[in-house]
């Protein structure tokens, strides 16, 4: 029998509708004041996924809010585990008060690629986590120096695939600055999905094939369509016994 697929979406970023998106993805990766977010939104995501079931998750990235966390920042790696580690404790606080916890991480943006390519960053990052927060899981672009750490350090993993964005051949995402690189249509993201769902392999943006392990789906918020994207995606999985 195949592996369920979870669908998970990054929100309280203010963009787009978090609350049709709860109703609709298995986990929420919740912004957590770095790059965006603050208590209201943290506290209303929360809320509303305990209403909807959906496991929930810390999302933070660089402290840099003009640039929505997609600027790649040169900082000591030990600043950057310190400033993730503030951003999941305000998550946790407010969660508590909601009576919900926080199950996993998910690192953000140019963070999150740093991390997939430099598994020193990543354990940095990782170990702090391991420390102040046991039994944690990250969830991590499957087969990136971010799973590697993380493995590494006997964490528990979720490894991730994105719903709407191209890759390299080699595993990793496609930069935004290139031709492509984001999903628009709504059936070429479904294939997508289910290719990965059903075969276990994506298709890179240069027309190669590699194989993936990922079992949790990101659903963006922001990408253009993207509840519509959502729907389709939940609807074309739940309809081959995936999800």
């Amino acid at each position: 029998m195949a592996t369920l697929i979870d669908l998970n979406a990054d929100l309280g970023e203010a963009i787009g509708d978090d609350r049709a998106m709860l109703e609709i993805v298995t986990s929420a990766s919740i912004a957590c004041g770095g790059h965006a977010g603050n208590e209201h939104t943290m506290r209303a995501a929360v809320q509303d996924a305990l209403a909807n079931s959906v496991r929930i998750g810390a999302h933070p990235g660089f402290e840099d809010p003009d640039n929505f966390g997609r600027r790649r920042l040169d900082l000591p790696f030990e600043t950057i585990r310190d400033q993730v580690l503030a951003q999941i404790g305000r998550l946790i606080t407010i969660a508590a008060e909601e009576g919900a916890s926080v199950a996993y991480l998910k690192l953000h943006g140019a963070l999150a690629n740093m991390a997939a390519e430099d598994e020193t960053l990543s354990q940095t990052i990782f170990a702090g986590v391991a420390q102040n927060h046991p039994g944690m899981a990250i969830l991590a672009l499957a087969a990136s120096a971010q799973e590697t750490a993380a493995r590494r350090l006997g964490l528990p993993v979720i490894p991730e695939a994105y719903a709407d964005r191209a890759y390299t051949r080699y595993g990793l995402l496609a930069a935004r600055s290139h031709p492509g690189s984001v999903l628009e249509d709504t059936a070429s993201i479904v294939a997508q999905c289910l290719r990965l769902a059903e075969h276990g392999e994506i298709l890179a943006i240069d027309g190669s094939v590699f194989q993936s392990e990922a079992r949790s789906i990101c659903l963006h918020g922001d990408t253009p369509g993207a509840l519509e994207h959502a729907r389709a995606v939940r609807d074309a999985l739940k309809s081959r016994g995936l999800m």
